[in-house]
């Protein structure tokens, strides 16, 4: 049977730690303070009933005709046996008397006489100091109270401290995996007093730069390869056109051209990591635009325009990211593929398997294969380049299928890419405002 995890706040776990320590602390004082001063009280107790006995003792001894006083008793049977034991070595003594009904104890004081009898008193434990054991322990149940609410105080005022502190390291730490580089941890969390958590941020701040490093060095080898790949491959396929007639040329001529494709998309999906790419913008109407494009891109695409809406974008790499899109609902999808223009968003729609489960949960990754309900073809640079042209944009593309969850298997649903233009066009600077997206 699996067990369900419960999650808990380091600010309560911090609360709930203090505030059982300072339980267990106030407990055991209470405890020992409460026995200590029972102790204490009994023993004076005993020594006030040893006094006034020798006081009777004294006053039974000097009087005529020899008569017990002020409480005494001469060979009381009820005498307990721990100081009939003392009486018959001939020591006096004091006893306190516990009773299994509970009820206040009998404080016991005991003499041997010189003929042979005992003189003894007992009276029980006095209410005062009853009274003063009941004060004292609701000053201590008092006491115990407010350690363990001023604790819980406490806790909360620490954890929360670090709670907060481990909270914008967090989220700090996902705007850097959401491609913020600049994004610095230690900043994020400031304060004046150093703890762990700046251990932690300094850790994560050198593991973000060192793996910027690796990424813009890797960044700048694919750039420079596809860079250098640039010039024989365009001599082959001039080299190609020279060729005689023939299929062994169609290939030939089909595979440079495939190659020099691929040359370009590796050259714009290094531009566009580097992020130096801004975008020229122009006012278009976004409707006509995507209509305009699509037929020229592919007349078979339906086209739908539900509200016009006018946009201040970049006419070339809006075109790019339609270009794309279709391109990928051609080759993995089915027809009939539809576009749909509504105010700010664009919607592409494919009726095919639709996207892999990889490319939904962590988005367009260049060179990985897809699923092998779509034809077992990566999805490649495609998807990946017009992520990268809506970033420039300013715009968010998200994915996702149209087939509802639990479907039967063999469900044709489809893929739907939506891209979502910003309300304000991006800065001179390539940076954005912040731009609210609907759910």
């Amino acid at each position: 049977m699996k067990r369900l995890p419960l999650r808990t706040g380091v600010r309560w776990k911090i609360s709930v730690a203090i505030a059982a320590v300072g339980a267990l602390i106030a407990v055991t004082l209470s405890l020992v303070v409460h026995n200590s001063a029972r102790v204490s009280m009994l023993d004076n107790a005993r020594e006030v009933q040893m006094e006034r006995l020798l006081f009777a003792q004294r006053m039974y001894e000097g009087s005529k005709p020899k008569e017990p006083r002020f409480g005494t008793k001469i060979n009381d049977p009820m005498l307990p046996r721990q100081l009939d034991r003392l009486m018959r070595d001939n020591r006096r003594g004091t006893y306190v008397q516990e009773h299994s009904h509970g009820g206040p104890p009998d404080v016991w004081a005991a003499v041997p006489l010189a003929n042979g009898d005992v003189l003894s008193l007992h009276i029980p434990f006095a209410d005062r100091s009853a009274a003063i054991m009941k004060d004292l322990d609701r000053a201590l149940v008092i006491g115990s109270v407010s350690v363990v609410f001023g604790g819980c105080a406490l806790g909360v005022l620490i954890g929360g401290q670090l709670s907060r502190r481990l909270r914008k390291a967090a989220a700090a730490a996902g705007k850097v995996a959401q491609g913020n580089t600049g994004v610095r941890v230690r900043d994020a969390i400031g304060g004046v007093v150093r703890d762990e958590t700046d251990e932690l941020a300094r850790a994560v701040d050198g593991l973000t730069d060192a793996l910027n490093e690796r990424i813009e060095a890797e960044r700048r080898v694919t750039a420079d390869i596809a860079h250098e790949l640039r010039t024989p491959v365009t001599g082959l396929l001039t080299a190609a056109e020279l060729l005689p007639p023939g299929r062994p040329t169609e290939l030939v001529r089909d595979r440079a051209q495939a190659m020099r494709t691929l040359v370009e998309d590796v050259l714009e999906v290094a531009r566009l990591d580097s992020a130096s790419e801004r975008a020229e913008l122009q006012e278009v109407a976004l409707g006509e635009f995507v209509e305009r494009r699509v037929r020229t891109l592919d007349p078979d695409v339906v086209v739908r325009v539900v509200h016009e809406s006018w946009v201040n974008t970049d006419p070339r790499r809006l075109e790019r990211i339609l270009g794309n899109l279709l391109a990928n609902a051609a080759k993995h999808g089915s027809k009939p593929v539809e576009v749909t223009v509504e105010g700010r968003v664009v919607r592409v729609r494919d009726h095919g398997p639709g996207f892999p489960e990889a490319l939904l949960r962590e988005g367009p990754s260049r060179f990985r294969t897809g699923a092998s309900d779509r034809a077992g073809q990566g999805h490649g640079l495609g998807l990946t380049i017009a992520a990268g042209q809506a970033r420039v944009l300013g715009a968010r593309l998200t994915f996702r299928n149209a087939a509802p969850s639990g479907a039967p298997a063999g469900a044709q649903g489809g893929a739907i890419a939506v891209l979502w233009l910003p309300d304000h066009a991006p800065t001179n600077t390539g940076s954005f405002p912040m731009i609210r997206f609907p759910d």
